[in-house]
C-alpha cells in the first residue's frame, strides 16, 4: 500500500533503527543511558505522599476493629474490615497526593534539566485507525502551522501512521493528506503511511516507524488521533528533552477539551479544575520514575528503540498475547534501562478529548481494564524500579477496587443495620461466625461513615483551593457564581454516576477474568446514539441491584446509609441516556477556561477541519466517479 502514495511524497527515505524485543526474565541497562541523579527531595515527597495514607489506614483499622470487636471478630468480619481498610488506603493516598500538589504549587517548578538546548529533529507521530480523516488532518495542520509561526532551532515533521482497515476511509485519508500537503506553508513536512497489516495494533504501528524511519529523528512526539498541542507546548517539551540528556521520555499533562454532552462536560470540568493539584503532587513523588499515558509525550527515539521493544506474553492456553496497555510498560522499560521518565504538568497547551456518553466511556474502560489487569503478571519482571511497579499495580487496582466496593455493598446490604433486621439473621442463628453490622448508636460510628464520604470529596475541595495557585482566576470560568454552580453540578453528577461506574468496572474485570473481553476496537470519539433497549441491556445489573436495595430499605433490612447508592443504581438507565444530552449553551455550564476563551490552536483546528471537510465532500465523490 505504500506504493499507492509514492506520487505525492508519501514518506521520506528510510533510515532504519534496530529495535530489539526486551526480555522480562533478565535485567537490562542501555549502555548509552547517561548516569542520572534523582532530584533533591524526591525521597521526602514520597514519604509525605505514602506515610499519611498508611497512618490514616491504620487509624481506620483500629476504629473498625473496635467497632466490630465487642464479641470477637469472625472470619467474615475480618474480611469486611480488610476490604474497607484496603479501599481507605487508596482514597487517602489520593488525598495526600492532592494536598502535596497544592503545597508544591506554592513553590518554584522543579528544574530537572540543566544543560543547554541543542537542536533536535522531531517526528510528530499520529497513529490512526478508522478515524475521521478531515478531523485528524485538520488538527495535524494546525499544529504544524503553529510550530512554523513559533520558529526556533528544532525541526519537525508530521507522520500520519495509518492502520485503517476500511478502504473508503483510507481513500479519504489519502485525499486529505494530498489536500493538506498542497496547502501547507513552505518548509512544513507531512507524511503518510498505511500498513498492509495492522500487526500488533498501535504498538506495532509505532515500532514499525521506529524500525524503518526512526534513525533520522532524535525524538518522536506521540499523538493520539484526538490530540491537539500548541506550538509552545511542543517546543517546551522538545527543549526539556534537549536540555536533559538523561531523559528518555517526558510526559505532558493533557487537558480535556471538546466536551459537548453532560457526561463529557462533567469529566472535562473535573480534569480542568481538580487535575492540576493531583498532577503536581504526582510529579513530585514520581521524580525520574514517571509514567506514560500513550500520547502527548516526547520520547528519545534511540532510547525507545533500545529499551522498549515489547514481547508477546504467553497466555494460559499457550497462545501469544499482545501487551495491551503498553504505555505503562514502555515507561517502566525505559527507566529499567537507565533512562529517566519525567512528568512535567506545568507545560500548558496539551489537549485531548473524552468520550461523550456513559456507554462510550464504558466501552473504552473495558479495553483499559483488559490491559491494566494484564500488568499484574508483569510485576515480578526483572529490573523494573519500585515506582514503575507501583504505577502498574496502581493501574490494576483502579479496576479491582470496583469489585471490592461492590462486595462491600453486598455485605453491608445483607448484614443489615442491626442483628434483628439482618437478612442473614436466619443463617447467623445457626452459624455464630456470620457477621452482624454493628448498630450506629454512637456518634463515633456515624463519624466513621461521614469520614469516608468526606475523604471522597476532599480531593475536589483541595483542587478548587489550589486552582488560584496555577494562575487561574474564577472569572475565567464565567465568574464565581457560575463556577460554584458548575462545581456543585459536577459533584452531584459524580455522586450519581460513581455507583454505575463501579458496577460497570466490576463487569469489565469479570469479562477480562473469564476471557470475554476480546480485541481492542477503535474508540467512538464523537459518541454514539443508543436506544432505550441498548441502554437497558447495558445497565440491567445496576437496575436490578438498585431495586433490590430499595426493596430491602422498605422492609427495614438494608441500611438507609446506602440510599444514595440505591438511587443511582435504580436510575442507571435514565442517567445513561442523560449522559449524552446537550442541555446548555456552549461553555455556560460546567465550562472550563478553554470554553469561555478558546485557545488559538483550537480555533485554528476548527477552521482547518471545516475547510478540509468541505474540500473532501467535493473531491472524494469525483475521485470515485473517475475510477
Amino acid at each position: 500500500m505504500d506504493e499507492v502514495m509514492n506520487d505525492f511524497r508519501a514518506m521520506p527515505a528510510e533510515s532504519p533503527r534496530t529495535m530489539p524485543v526486551q526480555d522480562f526474565s533478565t535485567e537490562y541497562r542501555d549502555d548509552n543511558a547517561p548516569a542520572s541523579v534523582q532530584e533533591e527531595g524526591v525521597a521526602l515527597w514520597r514519604v509525605l505522599a505514602f506515610s499519611p495514607a498508611m497512618v490514616a489506614t491504620l487509624g481506620m483499622l483500629w476504629a473498625m476493629t473496635g467497632w466490630f470487636g465487642k464479641d470477637g471478630i469472625s472470619l467474615l468480619e475480618a474480611l469486611l474490615i480488610t476490604l474497607i481498610c484496603f479501599n481507605f488506603f487508596w482514597i487517602t493516598f489520593t488525598v495526600s497526593t492532592v494536598i502535596l500538589g497544592m503545597v508544591s504549587l506554592t513553590r518554584h517548578s522543579p528544574r530537572p534539566t540543566h544543560g543547554p538546548a541543542r537542536p533536535l529533529k522531531v517526528a510528530l507521530c499520529m497513529p490512526v485507525y478508522n478515524e475521521v480523516p478531515w478531523y485528524v488532518l485538520g488538527s495535524a495542520r494546525s499544529m504544524l502551522e503553529e510550530l512554523r509561526a513559533r520558529g526556533g532551532s528544532h525541526r519537525y515533521a508530521m507522520f500520519i501512521l495509518s492502520d485503517t482497515r476500511d478502504e473508503e476511509i483510507a481513500r479519504q485519508e489519502q485525499a486529505a493528506v494530498r489536500a493538506v500537503q498542497s496547502q501547507l506553508s513552505p518548509g512544513l513536512e507531512l507524511y503518510y503511511r498505511r500498513r498492509e497489516q495492522n500487526t500488533d495494533r498501535k504498538v506495532g504501528n509505532i515500532a514499525e516507524w521506529v524500525s524503518r524511519w526512526g534513525g533520522a529523528y532524535d525524538a518522536m512526539l506521540v499523538l493520539d488521533a484526538d490530540s491537539l498541542m500548541t506550538g509552545r507546548a511542543i517546543l517546551r517539551l522538545t527543549d526539556a528533552l534537549s536540555r536533559d540528556p538523561a531523559a528518555g521520555l517526558i510526559q505532558s499533562f493533557p487537558q480535556l477539551i471538546g466536551a459537548q454532552s453532560v457526561f463529557a462536560r462533567m469529566q472535562q470540568f473535573a480534569n480542568g479544575v481538580y487535575g492540576a493539584a493531583f498532577a503536581e503532587g504526582m510529579a513530585r513523588w514520581c521524580g525520574q520514575e514517571g509514567n506514560y499515558w500513550g500520547h502527548n509525550a516526547i520520547i528519545r527515539t534511540a532510547a525507545f528503540a533500545a529499551s522498549a521493544g515489547l514481547p508477546h506474553l504467553r497466555g494460559m492456553n499457550g497462545s501469544d498475547k499482545l501487551i495491551m496497555s503498553h504505555d505503562f510498560v514502555e515507561a517502566g522499560l525505559l527507566r529499567r534501562a537507565g533512562w529517566a521518565v519525567r512528568f512535567l504538568p506545568r507545560i500548558k497547551g496539551s489537549y485531548e478529548e473524552t468520550p461523550q456518553t456513559l456507554i462510550d466511556h464504558v466501552q473504552r474502560d473495558r479495553r483499559w481494564c483488559q490491559g491494566n489487569l494484564q500488568h499484574l503478571g508483569l510485576l515480578r519482571s526483572k529490573g523494573f524500579m519500585p515506582i514503575s511497579r507501583f504505577h502498574m499495580f496502581h493501574g490494576a487496582i483502579g479496576y479491582l477496587m470496583s469489585p471490592i466496593w461492590f462486595s462491600l455493598l453486598v455485605m453491608w446490604a445483607l448484614i443489615g443495620p442491626s442483628e434483628e433486621a439482618s437478612v442473614l439473621k436466619y443463617f447467623s442463628e445457626s452459624n455464630p461466625t456470620m457477621p452482624m453490622w454493628p448498630e450506629m448508636t454512637e456518634g463515633r460510628h456515624v463519624l466513621i461513615i461521614v469520614l469516608m464520604y468526606a475523604m471522597l470529596l476532599a480531593p475536589k475541595l483541595v483542587g478548587v483551593a489550589a486552582l488560584p495557585l496555577t494562575g487561574a482566576r474564577f472569572t475565567e470560568f464565567g465568574g464565581a457564581g457560575r463556577f460554584v454552580l458548575s462545581f456543585l453540578s459536577e459533584v452531584l453528577l459524580s455522586i450519581l454516576y460513581a455507583p454505575i461506574l463501579m458496577v460497570q468496572q466490576m463487569i469489565a474485570v469479570l469479562r477480562t477474568a473469564f476471557g470475554m473481553q476480546k480485541g481492542w476496537s477503535p474508540q467512538a470519539r464523537a459518541g454514539g446514539t443508543y436506544g432505550f433497549t441498548t441502554v437497558l441491556q447495558c445497565h440491567l445489573l445496576e437496575t436490578i441491584s438498585g431495586a433490590a436495595l430499595v426493596t430491602g430499605m422498605f422492609f427495614g433490612v438494608v441500611s438507609p446509609w446506602l440510599l444514595p447508592i440505591a438511587v443511582s443504581l435504580v436510575l442507571a438507565v435514565p442517567l445513561s441516556m442523560l449522559s449524552g444530552m446537550h442541555l446548555w449553551q456552549a461553555g455556560r455550564w460546567m465550562g472550563t477556561r478553554e470554553d469561555f476563551r478558546a485557545p488559538p490552536i483550537t480555533q485554528a483546528a476548527r477552521h482547518y477541519r471545516a475547510e478540509l471537510k468541505s474540500m473532501l465532500d467535493g473531491a472524494v465523490p469525483q475521485a470515485r466517479a473517475a475510477e
